[in-house]
């Protein structure tokens, strides 16, 4: 029986972008569908799977991916308060 390795660390940002990118997905698909709230729920799981090296401090990451990040951030939260302040 042969044992094959694999690099935990490849294999851990593989499934957070794989998770990241169906989140993202499926937020996109309740935007288009109209509903902003499923819209801010999913969008937000997405950021759990960071797509990134979770191993690489936040001051030590490459710049596009902190913009990245916060550009994430700014739609999910400017969703939010068009969701809470809509009349």
């Amino acid at each position: 029986m042969k044992h094959i390795k694999t690099d935990s660390k490849t294999s851990s940002v593989n499934f957070n972008k794989i998770g990241y990118g169906a989140f993202v997905i499926i937020a996109a698909y309740f935007l288009i569908s109209g509903d902003l709230s499923s819209f801010c729920i999913q969008f937000g799981i997405a950021l759990v799977f960071d797509p990134f090296d979770q191993k690489v401090v936040w001051k030590d990451r490459p710049v596009y991916q902190r913009a990245w990040m916060i550009v994430h951030l700014i739609i999910l939260f400017s969703a939010f308060f068009i969701l809470l302040f809509k009349k």
